[in-house]
Formats: structure tokens, sequence, C-alpha cells
């Protein structure tokens, strides 16, 4: 079923920066730069899958940072089969007994709206986290409409870009959505954000959450490199290592603390 529930209630809104990681180097950048929490994934370079359990438990270990978690179980769209959906569920009950602090997903029908049956479940699994409804937001037939059924779940957060490839590009979608959610809902802008985004967004917007990756592409450690054979999707380097640079998500909280003493 892909209706509406009724749920009231306000969300409060203050300046975050959520880093997006997929290994404990990434989550140890985002901690020594003071980051505010992070959403922990698998496989980035793909747009993220679900974590495994002992990343996340290597990353509970070695960091004090509030830890979303990503739930989902593989790269393509958002609409899941029976399978699939259960696996989420049961990821979702094992991140809640590990002591996560949030759940990061979303799905879709195959008309385009959100799936509020199956969101439901997956609230249900979880159990009391609080929830992020990710970009497949972004892939919505109707933004206005996935916004009130994320509210009436009771979501906390939505991840977007403005149904944009950036979220500069998407941005009077996000100024609308922000408008719109009135303190209801946290929106979280995501995509393409850098320190000189995150200041002409908040100025343009009002929006004061903010989702990066801040990465840097680092050189494989190997020194024998076999030429012609492709270990995963052709385009992209086996010798390149997407990592999140400290220095770039130090310099997003600094520009975003900024702004918002400035507001």
């Amino acid at each position: 079923m892909c209706g509406f529930l009724k749920k009231e209630g306000k969300i409060e809104m203050k300046c975050t920066l959520e880093v997006c990681v997929d290994s404990v180097q990434s989550a140890l950048e985002a901690q020594k730069a003071k980051a505010d929490r992070i959403e922990l994934c698998s496989n980035l370079i793909i747009g993220g899958t679900s974590p495994g359990k002992a990343l996340f438990q290597q990353v509970r270990y070695y960091t004090d940072l509030k830890i979303r978690v990503l739930l989902r179980p593989r790269f393509g769209d958002f609409c899941y089969d029976k399978y699939e959906f259960t696996q989420m569920k049961e990821e979702a009950e094992m991140y809640r007994e590990l002591g996560a602090d949030a759940i990061v997903t979303g799905i879709l029908c195959p008309d385009g709206t959100l799936n509020v049956e199956q969101m439901q479940g997956l609230i249900k699994a979880a159990d009391g986290l609080e929830f992020t409804l990710h970009r497949a937001f972004d892939m919505c037939r109707d933004a206005f409409m996935a916004l009130e059924q994320a509210v009436e779940l009771g979501i906390g957060t939505i991840l977007t870009s403005g149904q944009k490839n950036s979220a500069w590009e998407g941005r009077k979608l996000l100024k609308e959505l922000a408008e719109k959610s009135a303190g209801r809902v946290e929106i979280l802008a995501g995509a393409g954000i850098t320190p000189d985004v995150i200041g002409k967004l908040v100025s343009y917007t009002k929006i004061t959450a903010y989702h990066m990756s801040g990465k840097v592409v680092k050189d494989s450690a190997m020194e024998f490199r076999r030429t012609g054979v492709n270990m995963g999707i052709p385009g992209f380097s086996e010798y390149e290592i997407w990592q999140t640079d400290a220095e770039k998500i130090r310099e997003a909280a600094e520009v975003l603390k900024g702004v918002c003493k400035d507001d």
C-alpha cells in the first residue's frame, strides 16, 4: 500500500554536518574534523550499500560518532522484492541491537510513490530508532506528496538534492521543501556539497543541515599492477581509493558554523 499515515509534531532544527563514510579510516577522518554524525555504508563509489556488521562494530569501537546506518541491499533502483525487503528488516533489527543511532533508507513503489507499507515495516523493525528517508526521495514522482508521507510516517530527516544531480542545481526545490516542511522534518541537503556550496545554499534555502563525503582519491598501495583486467564497474580504476579528508570536512564545518552564527 502506498498511502498516508498521520503524525503531528515538529523537528528541532539546528546546524548539522553529516559525513557519509564507507571505511574505518574515513570515519576517523570525520571524527578528527568534528563532524556531527556519520552515515555508514559500504561501496560509496556506487552510491552506497548496506555496511557489514564488522565494519559497524569497528567504527563504533574506534570513534565516538553518532552512526546512522544505510540500509540498501544492492545498487540500482529502490523497488525491492520480498527477499530484499526481508533482508532490510533483519538488518534494521541487527543494527538496532548493535547500537546504531538511526537508520537511513528508502523504498519506492513501481509508480514512483513512497512505499508506505514497507517503510512502516522497517520503522517497526528499527523499534524506536531515528529514521532518515534517503535519496530515494529524489527519484519520487511527486516530492511534496513524498514529503507529507514521510512526515506522517514519523520520519525525522529527508536527505535530498532537490531531485537534481547536485544540491546547488536543485536549490529551488530544496528551498520549497524547507518552507513546506515548516520544521516538521529535517531537510538534509546532499550531493555536490562543498564549503562554498554550503554558504550559498544556507543563504538561498535557509537549510542548515548538510550531507557530504569530503572525499579525496588516494593512490593504491599496490606496486605490481595488472593491466587490461577489470574487477568491477568499467571506468573505475582498481588502483584508486576513495577516502574522507578531515581538512575538507573541517572547512565545511567552519563555514556552516559561521553562517549559522550570522543567522
